[in-house]
């Protein structure tokens, strides 16, 4: 990658993810399921996703140890990567087993304790952290879980003025509270204030209607006015998705869009949120907006171009199993 190049830098979590093969027999005694494994976590398909589309994007993740690492880098370079900023790491690999609803929900059940993506240090993210970075994305499990959360954070606050930062809470309620949350060294108070400090510098932040739900359990009761007031707490920018329904687009003083995302046949939605961020991140690249004050200078039309883009690959993404996100040349060819 030209090192002079505006720069996607997605930073956070490698995670395998074991996803159901719903035709596969259970087994004899009817208690095998059959699961296949695929590369996954927000960091790594957000970068994957942005690849593929054709942006320049650096992934730093701690490449933890056993025989799904190898995989986990060759995916990442396949979709054109740079994976330089994978620092090698001691600890174990996050593995992720995935349970499908009819509607293709995909809900989770982690084996994270101890993990090599929650040990970042302030040491390993300056040696790593490419000079060209344009957006820095932050988010996920890594943003909010000790003790690597605290250097997340302080690079954040770094790069503050310098690149766009971009946040997304993509919580994960069984790791951010309640017993397996406490083994991390989380719970629901410490998880809040780390997005909170997060949040305070961000330029733009994406989260989910799940997310509100668990974060500010009355805010999901009018989520028009809490979109607004996100804007309110310092990004230039929030998209606020909600499954299926209308995308809201929230900015400073501005009135409050909404996007209706693309209609299709859903094979399950992994991966879908991330195809989002990535595509309205190779979006903004393609444009030249690399600062606040471009981002800020946006005019609605051109601003809702970018968006639906994103949420057309994000689309495409949830007709196929896993989180399969889009080529350029794909999302050029849906678009007809």
């Amino acid at each position: 990658m030209d090192s002079a190049v505006p720069t996607l830098t997605v930073l956070g979590e490698l995670v395998v993810d074991l996803l159901p093969v719903p035709d596969a027999d259970a087994g004899p005694e009817g208690t095998a399921p059959q699961y296949v494994a695929r590369p996954g976590g927000n960091a790594l398909n957000v970068a994957v996703a942005a690849g593929r589309l054709g942006a320049p994007v650096a992934l730093l993740a701690r490449l933890g140890t056993g025989p799904l690492a190898p995989a986990l880098r060759r995916h990442a370079e396949l979709s054109g990567v740079d994976t330089r900023g994978m620092v090698p790491a001691a600890e174990p690999v996050s593995l992720a087993v995935v349970g499908l609803g009819p509607d293709g929900s995909a809900d989770y059940g982690f084996h994270v304790q101890g993990a090599a993506d929650w040990q970042w240090t302030d040491e390993e993210l300056a040696a790593v952290v490419p000079e060209a970075t344009a957006v820095l994305h932050v988010g996920s499990i890594s943003s909010w879980t000790p003790p690597g959360c605290d250097a997340i954070a302080r690079l954040a606050e770094r790069l503050t003025g310098r690149a766009l930062v971009s946040v997304d809470p993509n919580l994960r309620p069984m790791l951010a509270g309640g017993p397996v949350g406490a083994t991390l060294g989380n719970d629901p108070g410490a998880v809040r204030a780390r997005l909170d400090r997060l949040v305070a510098v961000a330029d733009l932040v994406k989260v989910s209607a799940e997310d509100l739900g668990w974060l500010e359990p009355d805010a999901t009761a009018d989520l028009d006015a809490t979109a607004q007031r996100w804007a309110g707490r310092g990004p230039a920018l929030v998209l606020l998705t909600d499954g299926g329904a209308p995308l809201r687009i929230a900015r400073p003083g501005r009135p409050l869009l909404h996007r209706e995302p693309p209609r299709v046949t859903v094979a399950d939605t992994v991966g879908a949120g991330d195809t989002l961020a990535a595509g309205f991140f190779a979006g903004l690249l393609a444009a030249g907006v690399t600062s606040r004050a471009a981002l800020e200078a946006l005019s609605d039309d051109d601003l809702l171009r970018l968006v639906d883009d994103a949420a057309l690959a994000a689309a495409l993404t949830c007709t196929r199993v896993g989180a399969d996100p889009p080529t350029a040349a794909e999302l050029a060819a849906a678009r007809g």
